[in-house]
C-alpha cells in the first residue's frame, strides 16, 4: 500500500527554520513509521541576494529574537559574535549540496543531517558558505570530513540541487519552512512558515480526517 509522503521544504540559512527543526524532528521521529518523508532544499539565498553576513537588513537581524522568543531554540553567542563581524558570506548553495550528498548515502539520516547543519551555523557560528562547515557535519554521521566535501562538489550533485531549486518554484513555495502532505495525487499544505507542534499535530489530523 503506497504511503503519504511529507515534504518538508526549508533552507539552511533560513532562521524560522532553526526555530523549527526541533519540531520538525520530533515529528519526523513520531510519523515515520506510517509517512514516508523527503526534505528538500528551497534555495532562499542565491545569485544576488549573496552576500556578507553584515549586509543583512536590520530586520532580519532583529528577527533573530523573535525567532528565539516563538521557538525556544536560541542563538549562541558565537553566532551574534559572527553577525556583528560580518565577515562570513551567506549562500544557499553549499548547504544544499551538503543536504543532497548526505540523502544520497543516508537518506534516513535527512532530517536528522538538516537540523545538525543549522546548529553548525547558529549554535556553533560556523561560516555557512564553506564546505568545511558540511564535512565538519558529515563527521557526526560516520562520513569522511574530507571525502564528503569532495562528494559535494559533484557535477551531478549540483545538477540535482538546481532542479531542486527549480521544483519549489514551480510548486510555488517562496517561504520557509514549508510542510506539504500528499496522498495519492492529492498534496495539502501542512505549514506555512512557523508553527508549534501542536499546531503541526492538529494540521495533520485534519488533513487525514479529509482522506
Amino acid at each position: 500500500m503506497e504511503r503519504p509522503v511529507v515534504y518538508y521544504v526549508f533552507d539552511v540559512l533560513c532562521s524560522w527554520c532553526y526555530g523549527f527543526s526541533e519540531t520538525m524532528h520530533q515529528f519526523h521521529e513520531d510519523h515515520k513509521d506510517s509517512i514516508d518523508f523527503r526534505i528538500m532544499s528551497g534555495g532562499m539565498v542565491l545569485g544576488e541576494r549573496e552576500g556578507a553576513i553584515g549586509d543583512l537588513p536590520d530586520a532580519v537581524k532583529e528577527g533573530f529574537k523573535r525567532v528565539e522568543e516563538m521557538s525556544g531554540r536560541p542563538f549562541s553567542a558565537a553566532f551574534y559574535e559572527m553577525l556583528e563581524k560580518g565577515e562570513a558570506q551567506l549562500s544557499s548553495l553549499p548547504g544544499a549540496l551538503a543536504l543532497a550528498t548526505l540523502r544520497t548515502y543516508q537518506p534516513d539520516n535527512a532530517m536528522a543531517f538538516a537540523k545538525r547543519m543549522q546548529e553548525a551555523f547558529y549554535q556553533e557560528g560556523l561560516p555557512p558558505a564553506q564546505a568545511a562547515t558540511y564535512g565538519h557535519c558529515a563527521e557526526d554521521f560516520g562520513m569522511n570530513s574530507e571525502d564528503f566535501m569532495k562528494l559535494m562538489v559533484d557535477k551531478e550533485r549540483l545538477e540535482l540541487v538546481q532542479k531542486e531549486f527549480e521544483v519549489v518554484k514551480q510548486w510555488g513555495i517562496t517561504g520557509f519552512p514549508t510542510v506539504v502532505y500528499q496522498d495519492k495525487d492529492k498534496a495539502y499544505l501542512l505549514s506555512r512558515g512557523y508553527v508549534s507542534r501542536e499546531q503541526l499535530d492538529e494540521n495533520l489530523k485534519k488533513i487525514q480526517e479529509l482522506v
